[in-house]
């Protein structure tokens, strides 16, 4: 393994390493917005491990949470509930246990904090890791929902209850029947990409009129209708994506949602 560092972010630094890849403050508004909502959430245990290479830099980063402030539409207070973890911005740093370090420091974190165990969701499609990496730490998959989420859970006491999906996504999903309609939260910087590009888009090829409704915490996002939580994209009471999309992709799915 390349000689690494793993650096606890705080409100004091967290400007000066950047978040997903962000590092211009004055140039992304997207880095300045996940800022504001890091130091809100920080004091109610949100954390940010990055790992940091001699060689290469910021090569990846852990993100997690209590699951009473989950951004994600669960039931997981109890648990520390991980966000996101992705390693290897430069391709030879792939592979290397970077992910495996950085969830050990997770686990003994909610260990050292009493705490019921380690939950996360999981999908095989984009912007969130698969399950191999937490099979490997002993999780076990305890819940899914639709198109490809897991709920995955590492348990200190088996005795403990499981996690578990919000049995009501479906039934808030009824209150975006009518129209195109865009959730996001800051909890995820992509969300604000392409979104303006979005709705302009709606408006100036289909005529549509595009809802965009702000998360603005996590009781908010617990109650979105799509497992990604961060990001939903709607049209007429139908998901079209469960992640941040370019403008490109949203017009080729409109397409077909119009066909």
């Amino acid at each position: 393994m390349p000689e690494i560092e793993i650096i606890d972010l705080n409100p004091d630094n967290i400007a000066d390493y950047g978040v997903c890849g962000y590092k211009d403050l004055k140039k992304h508004k997207e880095l300045r917005k996940k800022i504001e909502w890091f130091k809100a959430y920080y004091p109610k245990g949100l954390r940010i491990k990055i790992v940091m290479s001699k060689k290469g830099g910021y090569q990846g980063m852990l993100e997690y949470i209590p699951g009473k402030y989950a951004h994600r539409p669960v039931e997981a207070e109890g648990y520390m509930f991980i966000h996101c973890i992705f390693v290897g911005f430069r391709k030879e740093f792939k592979g290397q246990g970077m992910a495996s370090l950085l969830l050990d420091e997770c686990i003994k974190e909610a260990q050292d904090k009493d705490m019921l165990g380690v939950a996360v969701v999981t999908r095989k499609g984009p912007f969130m890791a698969g399950n191999d990496i937490f099979l490997n730490k002993g999780f076990a998959v305890v819940d899914s929902a639709k198109v490809d989420f897991n709920l995955m859970v590492k348990k200190f006491d088996e005795k403990s209850q499981d996690p578990q999906f919000k049995a009501d996504m479906e039934e808030s999903l009824k209150k975006y029947s009518e129209g195109l309609t865009i959730l996001r939260s800051v909890q995820c910087p992509y969300t604000e990409k392409n979104v303006k590009s979005i709705i302009e888009s709606a408006h100036d090829k289909y005529k549509l009129k595009t809802n965009l409704i702000d998360l603005n915490d996590a009781c908010d996002v617990q109650n979105s209708p799509c497992a990604f939580g961060s990001f939903c994209l709607i049209y007429n009471g139908e998901i079209l994506s469960y992640h941040p999309i370019s403008k490109t992709r949203f017009e080729n799915i409109m397409k077909k949602a119009l066909e």
